[in-house]
């Protein structure tokens, strides 16, 4: 396996898994750990990873099912390091990368066919003012220059088939917009977790689920996840998703 200039092998224990990185291309998150442990993954199926990166959600549920998975992401750099990271972790036969824009993901992904669809989009809205990172890669991955949150929403509407999930990662402050575009999409929110920082701050991290064509009803706030304790060690929820411990 070839790594390119600035690249290296990392590894997620809990899921024995191995990712190939670039600080100067992409990272994943803690965001992308939490996303992979937060629904039920359906053992058979097909899987979707919209907004994929380096691959870091996709790979991290491949150990939890036997299901298809497939992954769509815009930026040819990191799709090409999460097509390596699938060969370096053997993944050949369950795992595809399209490199395209969400938005032709249909012209490869059956529309109404996934049964579950994860989602790491970009979180932060782009405005002529708005301060964007000089690095282009991590700017694309962060802010909304390619695609904005309904544009995700309505794609993913369109490859879920009906009572299909869909599990995203995002900010707390983008929550209403958030249920806002799943119900013009026909999609259900069904259940939320706030993650924070530390006890007694505010929460920094937005999980949330929901269902295409689901019922209104029956919305549920799970318990928060706090990630670290007042020492600024993993409380043990969070060091379970990173090292099976």
């Amino acid at each position: 396996m070839y790594l390119n200039e600035g690249e290296r092998i990392d590894q997620l224990y809990a899921d024995d898994i191995q990712i190939i990185q670039s600080t100067n291309v992409f990272s994943f998150s803690l965001d992308a750990v939490m996303l992979a442990n937060f629904p039920a993954i359906p053992k058979r199926g097909k899987i979707v990873d919209l907004c994929a990166g380096n691959g870091a959600v996709g790979l991290f549920v491949s150990r939890k099912t036997k299901a298809p998975i497939y992954q769509v992401e815009l930026q040819e750099k990191l799709a090409d390091m999460a097509k390596r990271s699938i060969q370096l972790n053997h993944l050949d036969e369950q795992m595809t990368v399209y490199t395209m824009d969400l938005k032709d993901s249909l012209t490869k992904i059956k529309g109404d066919s996934v049964d579950l669809l994860l989602c790491n989009p970009p979180y932060f809205k782009t405005s002529e003012t708005g301060i964007k990172n000089p690095n282009p890669h991590l700017a694309i991955a962060r802010h909304e220059i390619h695609t904005n949150l309904d544009e995700v929403i309505h794609t993913s509407s369109k490859l879920l088939k009906t009572n299909g999930r869909i599990a995203m990662v995002h900010r707390p402050d983008r929550f209403l917009d958030i249920i806002e575009s799943m119900r013009r999409h026909r999609i259900a929110p069904k259940r939320i977790q706030f993650v924070y920082p530390k006890a007694g701050k505010e929460a920094n991290i937005l999980l949330i689920e929901g269902i295409k064509d689901g019922k209104l009803d029956g919305f549920k706030v799970s318990p928060p996840l706090i990630t670290y304790d007042q020492e600024g060690n993993y409380n043990p929820e969070t060091r379970k998703m990173l090292y099976g411990e």
